[in-house]
Formats: structure tokens, sequence, C-alpha cells
């Protein structure tokens, strides 16, 4: 079934679509549905804060056009996604567009407001005053067509496609509102020949525009706001670079730069793109990526990555990932992806978004109906019953607000996903960050997470007739195609000594276990117990010395040549500083802490003491990770694997959620749900109280989108009239309905203040 599933997501292509128009989770969850019905598509994710839709679909069922057409025919613009620009480009023409948005939207709110007012005061002072009636009528049109013309536009479309939403609801209420106000302006005597009042609703009708628009405005500095780390990130890179062209430094745009370019960095200067320094050393501010304050040397060798600081010292670099393929570009498509994302809480929003706005379409209409009726049985005229039950019905529509439902998730996962980029760790969307939260087992693997990844060789024990140099040097020639860390350590160690490594020819490697090669015509095995006995060479001779190196800490590596045990290499990985305290946070969580090793169970055992970790399996194969991983899951147990090698990926994507030291390979991280900028456990810790955090901010903000609507729909249909002699007019059911949002929104918000404890 995996590897089915693994073949179907290989043939899917995955295309993110500009989406406009849409302005609640009404829209968003209509054009959602209709993507999802397209034949060939696997998988729909429109997010309302972004504007667009993700869609993984099979490329011999459909296409990009046809799915383009689908949003259109649903009423909503739609445009084809720019080809070859970076997550950088496409984050700033976002930012552009929310700030243009933004402007817009205050403009119109304060225009409308401030005539809202007068109008207000107006109709106060000249009540009844048919000149005025005909002035408010001609000013009330202009606000309407200028400042509410988005409402009605879109509330139009939205029919014509047969669908309703919050558009709707502004625009149905509005309008009857004014209609109503039209007819007793121009024939006030339909009224007064019933006994009632010729009464306008004209400065409602403008107050109600200006609030739900200065609703949106709040909601757009929030929307604003909410991606303010991707933002800042964005921002990071230079415009410019100082390039050496012709033997002199130049500066040139950006998207100049090419690979191979020698580019000069002075002190207090941004690295423009990713490279390695070749000249000169300096003290670099990588906080931007791992979320450490402190600056970190470097100097020729060393790799240095765009948007970082230089914040002492010169140097020149030479050029190397450009554009899209640059880590910071990476880093904010990673996170761009994971906002575009669902969180599985969402999905209960969703169904309710679905039907929401034709259920309160009919709420209103039997509000309506039941105050008409129960006026008119009361002994009042039909003209006084028709005004009571269309002033309830009208602020049943305009207190209605859909748009809480469709933020409440998507807010607080583009908050916490920011927050958690600037502590360095990168959630890879919805689902990852809420399952995160259910965690209850921590397993690690032990070599480059919890140690340091750079072992060194401490001892070596030699069989009869081997030389030190001999051995040395046939094991590195064979190492050295490695890319274990242990590997690297015994390559290390030859070098240290001036010992030149030969080339290996029919190299092979097996993860967790060895490798193999021919040396000068020599058969060399270097691996562990298991991997030499697997290869038909006996270790007992060397099994005393196995153990006491095992029994201190140390990696027992044996060695063979042409059949024969050669040499025990005794190997020390030191753990990390700041493991053991990270190990001791993730217990006071109340996280079980598993340590998942391949190597020997003394070695392993005497690390785990080390560390304070109290659970271990040891002399675990790769494949034996991935079963450890599901043993674990089998007994009930929420499992997150934290690694950082290839032999580690396997494992990670078992888990219900992978964690990839970001100190790893590209393998473990792509296999991983969650990946660590810095080579510090104490990020899972992070990870894991900003997912717990995140999750109880989603389900406040559902509790109080649904409360809102539970509790403001029936107040403002007349439920506390009978008991308390209270009715909603439509201006404070279009105040609270403007803020409801809001709160939401500014709820996430508060996720951007979280401090890991």
């Amino acid at each position: 079934m995996a590897e089915t599933r693994a073949a179907e997501s290989q043939s899917l292509e995955r295309v993110v679509i500009p989406v406009t128009g849409m302005t609640c989770a009404a829209c968003q969850s209509r054009v959602q549905r209709t993507l999802a019905r397209v034949p060939g598509v696997a998988d729909a994710t429109v997010n309302l804060l972004l504007g667009n839709a993700a869609v993984s679909f099979d490329p011999g069922a459909t296409n990009v056009d046809q799915l383009v057409s689908a949003v259109r025919d649903t009423g909503y613009g739609a445009e084809l996604p720019v080809a070859e620009r970076s997550a950088i480009d496409e984050q700033e023409t976002l930012d552009e567009t929310q700030d243009r948005e933004f402007v817009e939207l205050r403009r119109k709110a304060v225009a409308s407001g401030a005539v809202g007012a007068i109008t207000m005061i107006a109709s106060m002072s000249l009540m009844g005053s048919i000149a005025l009636n005909y002035v408010l009528l001609v000013v009330t049109s202009l606000v309407m067509a200028w400042a509410g013309r988005a409402f009605y536009q879109r509330a139009w479309l939205a029919f014509r496609h047969n669908a309703a939403d919050m558009n709707t609801l502004v625009a149905v209420g509005t309008g009857a509102a004014f209609v109503c106000s039209v007819v007793a302006t121009v024939a006030p005597g339909l009224f007064t020949a019933r006994g009632v009042a010729p009464d306008v609703y004209y400065e409602a009708v403008i107050i109600i525009i200006a609030l739900v628009l200065t609703g949106r405005v709040f909601e757009a500095r929030a929307k604003r706001q909410t991606s303010s780390a991707l933002r800042a990130l964005a921002k990071l890179q230079p415009k410019t670079a100082r390039v050496s062209r012709d033997g002199a430094d130049v500066d040139v745009p950006i998207d100049e730069v090419r690979s191979g370019d020698v580019v000069f960095v002075r002190p207090g200067e941004r690295v423009p793109v990713d490279g390695d320094i070749v000249g000169g050393r300096s003290a670099i501010d990588e906080s931007m990526l791992t979320g450490e304050s402190l600056p970190v040397e470097r100097g020729p060798g060393d790799r240095v990555i765009g948007g970082t600081l230089n914040t002492a010292g010169a140097f020149r670099y030479r050029a190397t990932t450009l554009g899209a393929d640059s880590v910071l570009a990476r880093i904010v498509q990673l996170m761009r992806d994971a906002q575009a994302s669902r969180a599985p809480m969402q999905q209960l929003a969703d169904r309710v978004s679905g039907v929401f706005v034709p259920v309160v379409i009919s709420l209103a209409i039997a509000t309506f109906v039941t105050w008409f009726v129960s006026v008119h049985v009361s002994g009042a005229t039909a003209g006084v019953a028709t005004v009571r039950a269309f002033a309830t019905s009208v602020a049943v529509l305009i207190i209605a607000c859909p748009c809480a439902m469709g933020l409440a998730v998507p807010t607080a996962v583009m908050v916490s996903t920011g927050k958690g980029a600037e502590l360095g760790v990168l959630i890879k969307g919805g689902r990852a960050l809420q399952r995160a939260g259910d965690v209850d087992t921590i397993v690690l693997d032990k070599t480059g997470t919890i140690t340091e990844g750079r072992p060194s060789v401490m001892d070596i024990s030699f069989a009869p007739g081997f030389e030190h140099d001999q051995v040395i040097a046939a094991a590195a020639s064979v190492e050295r195609s490695s890319e274990h860390a242990l590997a690297d350590a015994v390559v290390r160690y030859a070098a240290d000594r001036g010992l030149a490594p030969g080339d290996a020819e029919q190299f092979e490697s097996s993860p967790g276990g060895g490798v193999r090669g021919s040396v000068g015509g020599r058969s060399v095995i270097v691996g562990n117990e298991s991997f030499l006995l697997a290869h038909g060479i006996a270790v007992d001779t060397m099994h005393t010395d196995a153990e006491r190196f095992a029994e201190s800490g140390k990696t027992p590596v044996y060695v063979s040549i042409d059949g024969r045990l050669a040499a025990l290499i005794a190997i020390a990985d030191p753990i990390k500083p700041t493991s053991r305290d990270a190990i001791a946070r993730l217990r006071r969580m109340g996280l079980d802490v598993v340590m998942l090793s391949g190597d020997h169970p003394r070695t392993a055992n005497a690390v785990a003491r080390a560390a304070n970790v109290d659970h271990v399996i040891a002399g675990v194969m790769p494949d034996g990770k991935v079963a450890e991983v599901r043993r674990l899951q089998d007994d009930a147990k929420v499992v997150a694997m934290v690694g950082d090698g290839v032999n580690d990926a396997p494992a990670l994507a078992q888990a219900d959620v992978g964690i990839a030291i970001g100190t790893g390979t590209d393998v473990a991280v792509e296999a991983a749900d969650v990946a660590l900028m810095r080579g510090d456990l104490a990020g899972v810790a992070d990870a894991i109280q900003l997912s717990r955090r995140t999750t109880r901010t989603m389900k406040e903000n559902l509790f109080w989108a649904f409360i809102y609507n539970v509790i403001g729909i029936p107040i403002a249909a007349g439920v506390l009239y009978p008991a308390f002699g209270i009715l909603l007019s439509p201006v404070l059911a279009s105040a609270a309905m403007a803020f409801s949002s809001v709160s939401v929104v500014s709820n996430s918000l508060r996720l951007r203040g979280f401090t890991p404890k």
C-alpha cells in the first residue's frame, strides 16, 4: 500500500493558482469544492488569507488551464501562475497586493464613515424633511456605488453562479433597506395609507457599509501581521551584490549574479546569495535561519547563506546556489506551502461554511415571517408588522459572519509557522503542526542528534601481522565514499597522519552496517560486528577489546582485509552540550524519550546514561528503526522521530511526526514534517510546545467563531424581545459582524508573543 501511495504521489503535479475575489469562508469553501470535483484532482486546498489555491493533480487527466477555468466558472478571478519565479518574488508580490488592499479599504472605510456620521446628524436635525430624504438618496447611492460596489458586484456574481457568500448577506441586507427607503422617499403615501410612518434607512445603509468596511480594514491589517515573519524573511535578500568583474568590484542587481561569481561582502552588509568563502574571515549573524542570536565564525571553505548579516570583518566568497534554489528562497517556499496547507481542524469549519449562507438566508426569511405574523396577530397593522419584520430580518442577515470561521484555523497556522521560523523551527504544514501537539513519545537517533555527529578515532587495536598505516590507509580508502559520520572520523584520522587514501573499486554501502570495496586489489570491509559476521569474518579475537570500548561509550568499528580481521577502531562521538537539558525538558513536558541506535548495546547505553535517556533500543538497522517506530505506534503511541541522516529517512517518514535536525542531510529534511535549522534538541521541545499552544488557539478561535453566530443570530432575530424587550438594530448588528473576524485574528496574533518555556 505504501509503495502504491508513493507511486501515485510521484505521478502527481502541484500548482498554486492565484485566486481573487474571495472574501469569506463560504467563498473559500466553494472554490475548494469546485476544484476537488475536477477529474484528476487528488487534493485542493484554498487559502483565504493568501488568496490562492494549491492543487495536486494528475497531468494525464487535467491541466492547469482547466483548473483556472474551473475557478473562473465559480465567479472568482484566477490567473495562470507565473513560471520561473522564486518564492521570495511571489511573497513580495503578495505583500504589495495586501498593502494596496489595506490602503484602498481604509480610504473607503474612512470616507463612508465620515459621510455616515454627517448623514446621521443631519437626519436627527431635519427629521421628516422631504428635501433631506432626496439628498440622502443621492448620497447613499454614491456611497453604495463607490465604497460598497464590491459587495454588490460579488453578490451578483455569486447569484449568477447559483451560490451565495458573505457579500450576499451584506448586499441583500443593505439593498433591502435602501429599496425600502427609496419607496418611502418617492411614494410616502404607500406607508401613510397603512398607518405607518415613511421612515428611511439611508444613514443606516451608509453606516452598515462603513462598519463592514472598517471590519475589513482591521482584518486586512491583521492578515498582513499574520505573515509578518514571512514578509521579514523575504526582505532579507539584498537587491544588489558586489561582484568581481574584469578585475574590479562592481555592484550588480541580484538577478545578474551567476554561479561561480566571486562576491565581496563588507562589515554590516547582508550576504547577497549562497556560497563558499574563498578569502577573509568574519562573524555572521545567522539568526534568521537558526534562531540563534550569537554570530558564528566563518572562514575559508565555510558556507555562507544569502540573507544572513555580516557583523564583523570582510570576506570574498564564490556564489553557488541562486534564485529559487537558494536556502532563503527554499525556506520562504516551505513556509508559503505550510501556510497554504490545512490543519485537520479546518475540516469542521469547511463543512459549516459550505452551508452557512443558505441557512442564514433561510433563517432571515423565517424571522421575517415570524415577526410579521406575531406583530400582525397582536393587533398592529400590516404596515407596522412589515417594518418590524423587515428590521429584524435585515439584522439577521447583517450579523451573520462566516469570515470568523474561515479565519479561525488558517490565521493560527500562519502566525505559528512564522513564529516557528523565528525560532529556527520550520513546520511543513497544518497537519504536522496540529499532530505535533498530540505526540507522547519522542524517538531520538543517537549520532548527530544526541551527539555532535562529528566523532573522532580514540583508540585502535591491531590484529597480529597488520601495521597501523597499512590498515588505516585501506580503511580510509573505502570510508571516504561513505556519508556516515563514523566514516568521516576514519578519513580525518588518516589525513591527520599524512596517509593518502587510495581509490576504492566495487564500493558498496549497507546503511547501518558498513562498507566494502577493493583497494589495490585487496578486499576491504569496514563496519560493525553484524556486518562482518554476515561476510564470514570472525571477530572473537577482539571481543574483549570491543566490550571495553563499548563500556566507555566508544563505538567499535571492525576492519578486515582479504577476509581476515585486521583491526578494531574505537570511535567516540561527544554528546552535544545542550542535549541533556533538552531531554530533561522533554521529560518534564510528559513525553517518553527513547534513544534508537545502530550501535552496540553497551555503547548506546553509555551514551544514554550520559544524556539522561531511560529507554534505549540499540543494534537496530535502518529497516529495524522503521519497525521500532511502527511497534510504538501499534502500542497506541503518537511518535515523533528525530534524526539527521540518510539512515533515519525511512523512520522519519513512518513516524506520526518526523523531525529532522537542520545539520543533517537533504534526504532526512525532505522526509521530515518539521526541520530544525540548528543542531539542537531544544528545537524539538520548542516545536511541540508551539504546536500545543497553536492547537489550543485554533480551538479557541473555532469556539468563538461558532458561539458568536450561535448567540448573535438568535439575538438579532429577536429571541430576547419577549422577556427583555431587546431588539438588535441593523447598525449594531453590522458593528458586531465587522469585529467578529477581527477578534479571531487578534487571538491568533497572540502567538507572535510565544516564548518557549
